[in-house]
């Protein structure tokens, strides 16, 4: 086995174990790097090693979990619709709301990486619907500025769900609930 081979299984064994762990915790935050590494089976350093941070290793294995989300066939009937740009980013913000909601845990977790410590400079999935609501209408960097906006707020308000909740009487783990709050944030920044 060459030295990418068992790099590659290291990080599948710390990102096994960032997900057990994160899945059986009552507070995500707390999940430890000596505890993820043990649960690995490898040295802590591992984790800087493959990852760069305990951050990064989080966010990694949601990004792992989103994609295994995201390719039940749902998304790619999305994709292939005759909905208009607007009405795809809907569907398509209520199905990553979905997942965030349902993996609360990760979303606790990374929400703080994701608004103040993820690349900029990556292309959100929903510029290029942005960009095709708009026509041209629009520059390309604002369309990039409404994406970022889009993704943003909706990472920030999973986040605070139970306060939504408690303050405004929205329950986002109501998927009916959940698909009217997303239309009206796309309605706001896109116009209705």
């Amino acid at each position: 086995m060459n030295k990418e081979e068992k790099l590659n299984i290291t990080k599948e064994k710390l990102m096994d174990a960032t997900f057990a762990l994160m899945e059986k915790s009552e507070d995500p935050l707390q999940v430890t790097s000596r505890e993820i590494a043990a649960r690995a089976q490898v040295q802590p350093a591992m984790i800087n090693y493959c990852f760069g941070s305990r951050e990064n290793l989080i966010y990694s294995t949601f990004q792992k979990q989103y994609l295994s989300f995201l390719e039940d066939g749902q998304i790619q009937k999305i994709l292939k619709s005759d909905l208009s740009p607007k009405d795809v980013l809907k569907k398509l913000h209520f199905t990553v709301a979905r997942c965030l909601v349902e993996n609360y845990s990760f979303t606790k977790a990374i929400t703080s990486y994701v608004l103040f410590k993820r690349d900029l400079s990556q292309e959100s999935f929903s510029f290029h619907y942005v960009k095709a609501h708009y026509q041209g209408r629009k520059s390309d960097a604002e369309c990039k500025l409404i994406a970022y906006e889009l993704s943003t707020m909706m990472q920030l308000v999973i986040f605070r769900k139970d306060d939504i909740r408690s303050s405004f009487g929205v329950d986002l783990d109501d998927p009916d609930e959940l698909s009217r709050f997303i239309d009206m944030r796309i309605d706001l920044l896109l116009g209705e």
